[in-house]
């Protein structure tokens, strides 16, 4: 039992999924934030343009 729980500490596959899974995050959180703003420009810049059409 102890040498099972001492193997189960000593693995790091486990952290490494997390560190992977919170990489994933960061990025997607980065992205859907970048194309809100990017919307949010667009959106000005068509309606400036379709103003003074």
């Amino acid at each position: 039992m102890i040498t099972t729980l001492k193997t189960m500490i000593r693995d790091e596959e486990g952290a490494t999924m997390v560190e992977y899974g919170l990489l994933v995050a960061l990025i997607a959180l980065v992205a859907i934030v970048g194309v809100t703003l990017l919307g949010k420009n667009l959106n000005t810049l068509f309606n400036t343009v379709a103003g003074s059409v």
